[in-house]
């Protein structure tokens, strides 16, 4: 049985005992995920989702944080003075290995979902920023001029 998953703004087809590299999700090496994001479920029969599998999930397992090789971006402008420059960028990325195909019940698992850093990030910020704004706001403005209104 085979899968099409997306994660990372890519596709991947997928079967039990893949090792896949995908760009960095929020998760430590040993850590159980599962992909909720199914395009294509086949097997004996093919499902296709619109736009996901409804129940359909791939779960897999944290080999390592890694980072990929690095890539150099070289610029040079001729007859400008010697303008010259060189960045160099290692993306980060995860090494997981796809354990199982679940083409139905994925949400009576209990495997956590696969994250990316960005939306653990955003998650952890709207966390830490929802207590204030459930605060109410002390209009100081307002009340200083009441207060002078009043005199």
């Amino acid at each position: 049985m085979f899968a099409v998953l997306k994660t990372g703004g890519k596709q991947y087809k997928v079967q039990a005992g893949d090792v896949l590299r995908i760009e960095k999700l929020a998760a430590n090496a040993g850590d159980k995920i599962q992909f909720n994001d199914i395009l294509m479920v086949g097997g004996e029969s093919v499902t296709v989702g619109v736009p996901f599998v409804a129940g359909a999930a791939v779960q897999a397992e944290v080999i390592a944080q890694i980072k990929g090789e690095k890539t150099i971006h070289f610029v040079k402008r001729r007859r400008k003075h010697s303008s010259q420059r060189t960045k160099g960028h290692r993306q980060h990325l995860t090494l997981v290995r796809v354990t199982d195909v679940l083409a139905s019940g994925a949400e009576s698992s209990g495997v956590a979902a696969a994250t990316g850093t960005a939306d653990a990030r955003r998650t952890a910020h709207n966390a830490a920023a929802a207590p204030a704004a459930e605060a109410p706001a002390k209009p100081k403005r307002a009340a200083k001029a009441a207060e002078a209104v009043a005199e």
